[in-house]
């Protein structure tokens, strides 16, 4: 218990809190509209349907508030550098950002479940009872006049009871009505269009889809402005309902029953979402003037295995080790903006990404640079970031794990290119003091392009005497028995026959309860982290690992586990 909270406990926290404040919201605003008197004429025609619809309005409202933030990637970046002093779990919880999104937006997609169908029975209601299904106070309510269009309770107001004043009519007919009709088509378009099958299949679906946020907003503040649930105000004399409500007959012919005024609540959302949308457009403002810097090609590389190299060169651009930054190309999109890891290291005057053929947009721009002339400028490129990720602490550590799985191995180009600028330095001031780098890849022609910068790094360090500090392992895990063979039959050559490095490839998955217990041996009082750029499945292996082998003695080995998200 003691390892799953030293890897997990501030997430779960945080996620404790979240969950808290949503239950406090929607229980208090149950029970201030299930218990508040000003509301007992509404719950009278309405019932319990009316606190159904509005607790779940105010759990929207905070949910609305936190949505937009954890996209907002400059902000997180500006946090993330504030809390460099901070502990690491406190800024592992900003790697999560993205996880953190989705689970707001099916609270919001839920919550409005429950919202929409609560007054769709509202409205229901509403119709019956001015149709005078329910009573004789019901329709007292109903019938009240409304001459200056403010004081009715009943949205269903027409003197003569017309055959059009139907649900349907007024929810298309009503501010509330309609753009209630605009936010969840909207959201239903943008949740499922981010699924996952769709979004790795059809990315430019998803994309723009998901760009329909603003039209969810635009509706959302508006919403509030129809005013469509409608409380009891104070007049002189005070209408008490305990006295009057089987007096409906009087109501305005005696002094102690004076008529029921109604009014709409205050608009609120709008309060609740403000200060996010204008950090958001401060985001968009700042992606804007980044667009309009000019970026120049330094290089254009095509790689094995359909992997482009791109060596670019921005005025005024800093990064750090493992950072990422968005690409846009206009000659494909102007709208769309992929994430991309860069590869090179600060020491740099360019910084580098490596991108490999995974769908429309990377294949239509491998396209362009192979249609290229040798030596001309690639098209225009508009660069966004760079941006912070989990990857920036691995120099934070006495020792760290690097497990990439192919492409995935990009942010781990950068570390190791750093390192090694680090070391042609006489003295170089590194916390870390040892690096196990694992590399998972399906063919080997994914070795060749990195399998240059591994070979440099061993023997720079062999030539300095530090040859222990990086340890790398090499992984061919689609492999078929001509490979195998192969190796055997070259087994006793001083380098791997596959990517020329003293260090041999292995063939098949590894066996991380032998790897980790290893690393637990060689540091047997170290704080390891476990760094991943891969894929779900062997994140939850790698977690469940770090876990299993952190000791809760503080005089022991632990692990921390980090992944990319992006």
């Amino acid at each position: 218990m003691a390892n799953w909270i030293i890897n997990n406990g501030v997430t779960y926290l945080t996620l404790v809190v979240w969950m808290g404040i949503n239950l406090f919201l929607f229980v208090w605003f149950y029970l201030f509209y299930d218990l508040g008197d000003q509301f007992f004429y509404t719950r009278h025609i309405l019932g319990s349907a009316l606190a159904w619809a509005r607790a779940p309005a105010a759990v929207l409202n905070f949910n609305c508030l936190l949505i937009l933030l954890p996209v907002c990637r400059n902000l997180l970046s500006l946090i993330r550098g504030s809390l460099v002093c901070c502990s690491r779990s406190l800024r592992k919880q900003l790697d999560k950002n993205i996880d953190f999104h989705k689970l707001v937006a099916y609270t919001i997609a839920l919550m409005t479940a429950v919202h929409v169908i609560a007054h769709l029975l509202n409205f229901e209601w509403y119709n019956n009872s001015r149709r005078g299904e329910y009573g004789e106070l019901s329709t007292a309510l109903s019938d009240l006049e409304d001459s200056s269009n403010t004081t009715y309770l009943n949205p269903f107001r027409s003197t003569d009871i017309d055959p059009q004043q139907n649900p349907t009519y007024v929810v298309f007919t009503t501010i509330a009505g309609i753009t209630g009709v605009i936010i969840t088509l909207a959201l239903i378009l943008i949740i499922t269009s981010s699924m996952e099958v769709i979004r790795r299949s059809y990315f430019e679906v998803f994309w723009y889809t998901h760009h329909f946020f603003i039209i969810f907003f635009a509706g959302l503040v508006i919403h509030g402005a129809g005013r469509i649930v409608r409380s009891q105000t104070t007049t002189n004399p005070p209408h008490n309902f305990t006295i009057c409500k089987d007096r409906f007959n009087d109501w305005g012919r005696i002094p102690e029953c004076p008529v029921p005024q109604f009014a709409g609540g205050f608009p609120q959302t709008w309060m609740w979402v403000i200060g996010p949308m204008i950090l958001y457009l401060c985001e968009r403002l700042l992606r804007l003037v980044r667009y309009l810097q000019t970026v120049h090609y330094r290089k254009i590389v095509l790689r094995p295995s359909k992997v482009l190299e791109l060596q670019l060169v921005k005025s005024g651009f800093k990064m750090e080790v493992g950072q990422y930054v968005f690409l846009n190309c206009p000659a494909i999109s102007q709208l769309e903006w992929h994430p991309f890891t860069m590869t090179s290291a600060p020491e740099e005057d360019f910084f580098s990404v490596h991108i490999r053929s995974a769908g429309d947009w990377t294949e239509k721009l491998i396209s362009i640079m192979e249609q290229l002339p040798e030596g001309i400028q690639g098209p225009k490129m508009g660069v966004d970031g760079p941006f912070g990720t989990a990857s920036e602490d691995v120099f934070t550590y006495e020792v760290s794990m690097l497990v990439g799985a192919g492409i995935g191995v990009t942010p781990f180009a950068s570390i190791l290119k750093s390192i090694w600028y680090k070391f042609k330095e006489s003295n170089p001031k590194l916390r870390t003091r040892k690096i196990y780098f694992y590399w998972l890849c399906r063919e080997t022609h994914a070795f060749e392009w990195f399998a240059d910068l591994l070979q440099v790094l061993e023997r720079e360090m062999e030539e300095r005497g530090i040859g222990d500090f990086l340890t790398y392992k090499l992984f061919l895990t689609g492999w078929d028995q001509s490979h195998a063979t192969h190796a055997m039959v070259h087994f006793d050559k001083e380098t791997d026959v596959v990517t020329g490095l003293k260090q041999k490839t292995s063939y098949g998955r590894p066996n991380w309860d032998k790897e980790f217990e290893e690393v637990r041996k060689e540091n047997p009082s170290a704080v390891v982290g476990t760094f991943l750029c891969g894929p779900a499945v062997l994140a939850k292996v790698l977690e469940k690992k770090c876990v299993k082998f952190s000791d809760v003695d503080p005089r022991k080995t632990k692990f921390y586990f980090n992944k990319e998200n992006f």
